[in-house]
This record gives C-alpha cells, structure tokens and sequence, in this order.
C-alpha cells in the first residue's frame, strides 16, 4: 500500500511538472504582453511559439533511440528537459517584452519545446511502468496534477502577477517547475523491461509500421478522433459563453474556477482512478463519455435557465469531474494502443495527430455559435459526442488487450 502511494505520489509530481508549462507560454504570456502594451498583431503571432506540442512526434524517435549519460532513457531525459524549463523560465522572468518582444519569442518557443519533450517522456515512461488497471488510476492521477498546475500557472500567476509582478511572478514558476523535477528522481527505472532500438531509422519506421499494420485501424483512429470531440468543442467556446452569453464577470468566474474546479478535478482524478481499477476499458470508456457529453448538456442548460451562479458552479463541477476520468480512459486507451518498444514515439504521433485535427474540427466553433445560438451551440456539442460512443460497439475488433498488473 505504501509502495502504491509513493508511486501516485511521483505520478503527481511528474503531471504537476508537465501541466505547468503550457500557460506560461500561451495564456499567462499572453497576459503578460497585454500589460506590456504590445498591439493585438503581435501578440496574436505569439500563438505560433506554441507549435512544438503538435509536432513533438518528429524528435520523440531520437529519445526513444538514444540514453542519456545519467539515470537511463526515461529518467534522464526527464531531467534534462526539466531543467532546461527551469532555466528558460527564469531567462523570461530577467526579459522585458517591451525592450525585446523577439527575446520573449524565442525562449517562450524554447520553452514549448522543452515541455513537448518532457511530455514525450512522461508519457513513456507512465506506459512503461504501470499495467493493467494501475495504469488507468495512474492516469488518472497524472491528469489531475496537470490541470491543478494549469490553474497554479493560469490564474494563479495572474494573481501574482498583481501583487509581485511579473518578473517575479515567472521566476516563482522557475522555482515550481525544479521542485516539480523530483518526481524524476523519485521515478523507477524501466530501462530493464524494454529493450529500445537498435538504430534511428528502426525508431522512426518501425513505430509507423506497427501502427499501421494494427486491427481495423481506420475504425480506431476515428474513434480517437470523434471520442472527445463533443467536450472539445463546448470548450473551444465556454469563455465567450460566460463572459459575453451570460454576463459572468472574470472575477466569478475566476473564483469559481479556483474553487470549485480545483476541487473537482482532485476528486475526479480519484474517482476516475478508482472506478478504472473496477470496470472494463471499454466500459469505462463507455460510461466516461456519458458523463462528458452530459457535462456539455449542463451548459445548456445554463444557456436555458439565464446566468445564475448556482448553475454555473454545478456545470463546472460536472465539467471538471468528467473531464478527468474521460480523460484518464481515453488515454489508457490511447496507450494500449501503443507497442512498448515505440511507446515515447507512438504516443507522441497519436496526441499529435489528434490535436492536430481537432484543431481544424474546432475551428469552426464561433461560427456555428454565432448562427445557432448558444442554446443550439451545446446541444449539437452534446450530440457531437454520440458518433465515437457508438464506435465503441466495435471495440472488441480492435486488438486492444488490457494487461495484467
């Protein structure tokens, strides 16, 4: 029990690690360079630094080739991008936006490449050292850290920002992300239990190769398209919804967010955790995605019932529940897919490729709640989500094997 606890405990350490980059490059920075008094032309070609996290699966090949000098494949390279974050983040905390805005973009594109990279291996390495149903409550666990270092980032840094500014506010972010690197050191080796490739071009191809040669992988991938797409698209649009829709102020929702969201995605994590160690994948994958879709319907009703915080709380409490434990299946499932040889390259590709895509199908978003309303908006958001529910009709065709612990 207590070797179980001090592996969820480095499971949260490594999420908290790999959660707190992405906002400091994108929506805190963006914050940032608004108080500095960049134009809006600017600022929106920030966006672009962010790049690294879609194409991470063009380098995940050479650290699933290649060991570092210390701690092993896995370890070591966790370490080295863990301090390359530390010290690119205290180099944006010493940079002024308004005396060098190209400074700014490149350590921020730095920084984006070194979380992508430390994603790349997290990732592996939580597919490498759990099985079976520890692999899901491990999933579980990493996404909850991930999004409560999303809100110490986001709106914990705003906060910050206001009292400290800043400079100082990023140099605390630096100092969060080398404690966060103890989970690295925590972590235990899977070196012994996979044996990587022998050359690159055996990294590169052959992860493509297996994929490919998969099951009905057509089937597959479009469930791995479609499964989330619902919640993602009522996502794409809950800001303008709740500011301009509903007439929330940012200070309600910003609390509610920080109280009631932190909260929940806590015990989401758990729960998810827990009920994964109980139910099938499939199943849990079935009952998740209920749960997700139903998420999207509370804002809908919210958009019914007119803008009472009650409601609110209730919808991003639900949000947030389900939001961990879909989560937490899907990438349990997403890692099954994966062959343990490949896995830091296969996963890569996968998330890749799908946040790729989804970012296309989100696109549209504004459009299709600027011409249907906001009520039409997240019905067809919740009935986005029942195509990928009846894929899973034919899921027992795809090869996917739980394993054992």
């Amino acid at each position: 029990m207590r070797r179980n606890s001090m592996a969820m405990v480095t499971v949260a350490l490594m999420g908290f690690a790999s959660g707190l980059p992405l906002f400091l490059t994108g929506f805190t920075l963006k914050a940032w360079l608004t108080d500095a008094g960049l134009d809006l032309k600017a600022i929106g070609l920030f966006g672009l630094i962010v790049q690294p996290y879609a194409l991470k699966f063009l380098w995940a090949p050479v650290l699933d080739r290649f060991l570092p000098p210390f701690l092993g494949r896995r370890r070591g390279w966790m370490v080295i991008t863990q301090a390359a974050l530390a010290l690119l983040l205290a180099a944006m905390a010493a940079s002024d936006p308004r005396a060098g805005a190209g400074r700014i973009a490149l350590l921020g594109f730095l920084v984006a490449f070194a979380s992508a990279s430390q994603d790349i291996v997290v990732d592996a390495w939580r597919r490498e050292a759990f099985a079976g149903p520890d692999l899901g409550l491990a999933n579980a666990v990493h996404i909850g850290a991930y999004r409560v270092a999303m809100l110490v980032s986001g709106a914990g840094a705003l906060i910050l920002a206001e009292k400290t500014g800043w400079r100082a506010t990023y140099l605390a972010m630096a100092g969060l992300m080398a404690a966060g690197s103890l989970g690295s050191f925590l972590a235990w080796s899977t070196d012994g239990s996979v044996q990587p490739p022998r050359t690159l071009r055996e990294a590169v191809v052959e992860p493509l190769r297996q994929l490919l040669g998969r099951p009905a992988i057509g089937e597959v991938l479009a469930f791995c398209l479609l499964y989330k797409i619902g919640d993602q698209l009522a996502d794409a649009m809950t800001a303008p919804f709740l500011l301009r829709g509903m007439g929330f102020t940012k200070l309600q929702i910003g609390a509610t967010t920080k109280t009631v969201g932190m909260v929940c995605i806590i015990l989401g994590g758990i729960l998810g955790g827990l009920l994964m160690k109980k139910l099938s994948l499939k199943r849990a994958l079935l009952v998740f995605g209920l749960l997700q879709a139903g998420s999207v319907l509370a804002f809908w009703a919210l958009s019914r019932l007119g803008p009472r915080l009650a409601v609110l709380t209730g919808a991003l409490a639900l949000e947030n529940l389900s939001f961990g434990m879909g989560t937490a299946a899907f990438a349990t499932f997403i890692m099954l897919l994966c062959d343990r040889r490949f896995t830091a390259t296969q996963y890569a590709l996968l998330s890749s490729l799908l946040a790729f895509a989804r970012g296309y199908l989100t696109a549209p978003a504004g459009w299709f709640a600027d011409k249907f309303g906001w009520s039409g908006y997240f019905l067809a958001c919740a009935l986005a989500a029942i195509p990928g529910l009846l894929l899973l009709s034919r899921f027992d065709r795809w090869g996917v094997e739980e394993e054992r612990a």
